[in-house]
């Protein structure tokens, strides 16, 4: 069930005279968070704001949303889970109908959060303008391969076991095949990317416990006809 969501500007902006920019950013949580995360002070998303305070920078509306601790956002499928990311579309025009429309709207997330950011913006590219995907569970193996496949990847990047197979568990209770993949994975759909397509922003830590780091990578190599993509620390 979804939580409702929490439409606000950050805390540090709450009191500015300037107000917003006009833009929106919809945040897509982490796996095991939940909407009420851009506002903790210990979270990533305050060094983001202090860099507003600290500059001066009128910021935008932020909507957070969110699924539960563990979503996938997916169009309606086989199934019964499916289909998250047509409801979240379907959300935006009532949300914006209370804040107002926006001048941009933009799209960010870390982890589980980014590939959501990725799934969303790159399937549904005119819907957005700018989308920043922090650390994004991507992965070059298909959670429908062989399983000898998702093993060999793990020894390859040195992931966490439990943390990969995480996310090949996650995709499995929203999909039901490989086709169903194939329309949501983000190394498919940035093969499509075109110029109208949003900036894109990839970004990964230096330690890399998921083996998130060759999927990223991949997906910047690709030969792009997206308006600009922009790697991030860590890959």
């Amino acid at each position: 069930m979804i939580a409702p969501a929490s439409v606000s500007a950050p805390s540090s902006v709450k009191a500015a005279r300037q107000g917003t920019n006009g833009d929106v950013i919809y945040h897509l949580h982490g796996r095991g968070l939940d909407e009420r995360i851009w506002n903790d002070d210990t979270y990533l998303t305050a060094m983001l704001q202090a860099q507003w305070r600290d500059r001066g920078t009128p910021p935008p509306t932020v909507v957070t949303l969110s699924y539960g601790g563990t979503w996938l956002l997916t169009p309606k499928g086989a199934r019964p889970e499916s289909g998250l990311l047509d409801d979240m579309m379907s959300r935006l025009p009532e949300i914006e109908a209370k804040i107002g429309a926006p001048r941009r709207r933009l799209l960010m997330g870390e982890s589980m959060g980014g590939l959501n950011v990725l799934v969303t913006g790159l399937s549904r590219p005119q819907s957005f303008d700018k989308i920043a995907a922090l650390c994004p569970g991507v992965y070059v193996a298909s959670p429908f391969g062989p399983l000898s496949q998702t093993k060999a990847a793990i020894e390859r990047t040195g992931a966490s076991p439990k943390m990969a197979f995480g996310i090949w568990l996650l995709a499995r209770k929203y999909l039901a095949d490989e086709a169903e993949w194939r329309r949501i994975s983000p190394l498919a759909l940035i093969e499509r990317a075109g110029p109208d397509f949003p900036a894109l922003y990839l970004s990964n830590g230096l330690y890399d416990a998921y083996g998130n780091h060759e999927g990223s990578r991949s997906g910047l190599s690709v030969p792009v006809r997206i308006g600009s993509v922009h790697g991030g620390r860590g890959i």
